[in-house]
């Protein structure tokens, strides 16, 4: 088979392809068109001969005009490759730019062409997982890629090709299309943090994401800071939460994400500050446009921080271009409006939206947020105001070893000798009425001190009363109402924070607090019920990595 019996010229101009699977370079279909140009008479389905008009110029060997009527189609141009073709005039322009991809690949990768915000040829498309590539020059893909049409560029002739194949890493290179040949380089490699079978991860439905403008507090002394979501691993392993980002984002993906089609979401783009705002409010996840012509673009609204006329927009770029002061913004589904002030600030952002994964930690992408519970030290987010937040070292020290229902368990620090440190803190307000809702000391409390948690109280009478506490504040307790009337506590009595205070729910007990520096702890464990055992008491510690105490079960039958 050749070119000859592949395609057709039909008397109207129409050159349509009609048999076989083989692909030509366009130099190739010029020669082919002149070829038959020069014939005395057309013959079979090639109506072209030296009677019809010069169908091809050829600027160079990559850049090819088609005059005249002569036209391919979009099915034509499947099997064309290695330079541009132009055709048409004025209102009926149209314009096949070629791409070609560089790079390599970990293993059979079909390469998504985002075009316009939409898939170009579908999620099926015709190049497959790699047509016309040449392996000696590190060619992946070379294919022609309609972006022009009616007269009108498409999305100014701009694509994206992305690389979003499950258990590689991912990739994307943007690319502006023009005569001649584009070119876009992608590399991927294994992704060692993305072993699980896809319908493995399928089924991770209880990891969610909170969408939209929101303060987290990550508990590392800065307070509250603004992200555009907040994502929850639920039972799940933080990696494990990257995985199912991956999944929402793959490749072939039914999946959404603040309302746009996962496979084509990227994270924030640009922000930027806003006034005179008017019809609104906008609203989080509306289309937002701009502009016309050469300065028209469209962008999703992630994440606002709406203070009235003013605020901040922080969005994905969809389509067209960036916007720049004093622009204005239109909503799409609010019709609120606005006007840009100041410098559109660009974000960078990685291939894949969370971030990257170390295998146990994540550094997350510009503004994506993590349940404070789920993160540890090494942990790394970058809120909203491009700064970098480091979570605490969260540590959990067990007890193991324990009887449910049977099992009293202290543990709190330890003093010099072999006892709690029941001094730890000292009563700085006496306690002497029924309804007492605060233990305020005299010192400022151990910040390596939960957030909830028990406190055991030095009593006129000598008995430490165990008082359950639901927060702290510098040198004062929160606690839930308490009747010190009967049995006063007149400061300065002595206070102990209990880390674990309680009758044993189950085999081990445990409490997590922020590692400040290593502490010496003494547990005590107790059962005197129907299978008594001896006093079991040890000092231990807690370190950067938590610490753990198992619990001797001497009889004492």
């Amino acid at each position: 088979m050749s070119i000859a019996d592949d395609i057709s010229v039909a008397i109207n101009g129409d050159i349509r392809h009609v048999a076989g699977t083989a692909t030509y370079s366009i130099l190739e279909l010029h020669r082919f068109l002149q070829d038959l140009s020069d014939d005395e008479t057309a013959s079979g389905d090639d109506i072209l001969d030296m009677t019809r008009p010069t169908p091809t110029d050829r600027s160079t060997d990559n850049i090819i005009t088609l005059l005249g009527y002569y036209n391919i189609d979009d099915n034509l141009a499947e099997y064309l490759y290695d330079g541009s073709i132009v055709q048409g005039a004025g209102a009926t322009e149209e314009m096949y730019a070629a791409l070609e991809v560089v790079g390599s690949l970990f293993g059979p990768t079909t390469l998504q062409v985002v075009q316009n915000n939409a898939l170009y040829d579908t999620a099926s498309p015709f190049w497959g997982t790699g047509i016309n590539a040449d392996a000696s020059a590190n060619i992946l893909c070379r294919m022609l890629i309609k972006v022009k049409t009616g007269g009108v560029d498409i999305d100014g002739k701009r694509i994206r090709v992305f690389a979003r194949e499950w258990g590689h890493s991912y990739a994307e290179f943007g690319v502006t299309m023009g005569l001649g040949v584009s070119v876009a380089a992608i590399f991927t490699n294994e992704d060692l943090n993305n072993l699980t079978a896809i319908g493995t991860v399928a089924g991770w439905t209880t990891i969610v994401n909170t969408e939209g403008y929101q303060m987290i507090d990550l508990g590392n002394g800065n307070g509250n800071q603004p992200y555009y979501s907040k994502w929850d691993k639920s039972t799940y392993l933080l990696n494990q939460t990257y995985e199912r980002c991956k999944y929402i984002a793959r490749r072939g993906s039914s999946e959404t994400i603040h309302g746009m089609a996962g496979e084509l979401f990227r994270g924030i783009t640009h922000q930027w500050n806003y006034d005179g705002e008017s019809g609104g409010p906008f609203a989080e996840d509306e289309i937002l446009s701009w502009g016309s012509g050469a300065t028209a673009g469209t962008g999703i609204l992630l994440a606002l921080d709406d203070n009235g006329s003013t605020g901040v927009m922080w969005i994905q770029l969809l389509t067209g271009v960036v916007p720049s002061d004093p622009m204005t913004i239109t909503g799409g589904s609010s019709s609120a409006t606005c006007e840009i002030n100041g410098t559109v600030t660009s974000r960078p952002i990685p291939p894949m939206f969370l971030g990257a994964s170390t295998g146990t930690n994540i550094i997350g992408a510009f503004g994506i947020g993590i349940d404070p519970n789920d993160l540890s030290a090494n942990d790394k987010l970058t809120d909203l105001l491009n700064v970098l937040q480091a979570p605490p070292n969260n540590v959990t020290f067990i007890v193991y070893g324990l009887v449910p229902g049977e099992d009293r368990v202290l543990v709190a620090s330890k003093a010099t000798g072999d006892d709690f440190e029941f001094d730890q803190l000292t009563l700085a307000t006496s306690l002497t009425g029924g309804t007492e809702t605060s233990v305020v000391v005299s010192t400022a409390i151990p910040p390596d001190t939960a957030q909830t948690g028990s406190i055991r109280v030095q009593l006129n009478s000598g008995i430490y009363k165990r008082v359950a506490y639901t927060s702290w504040v510098g040198s004062t307790f929160t606690i839930v109402s308490t009747n010190f009337s009967g049995d006063n506590a007149t400061q300065p009595r002595n206070v102990m924070v209990s880390c674990i205070d309680k009758l044993a729910e189950a085999t081990s007990e445990s409490f997590t607090v922020v590692y400040v520096s290593d502490r010496d702890l003494f547990v005590r464990v107790r059962d005197g019920g129907a299978t008594p055992i001896k006093t079991f008491e040890s000092p231990a510690s807690l370190g950067t990595a938590g610490g753990s105490s198992t619990a001797i079960r001497t009889s004492d039958e």
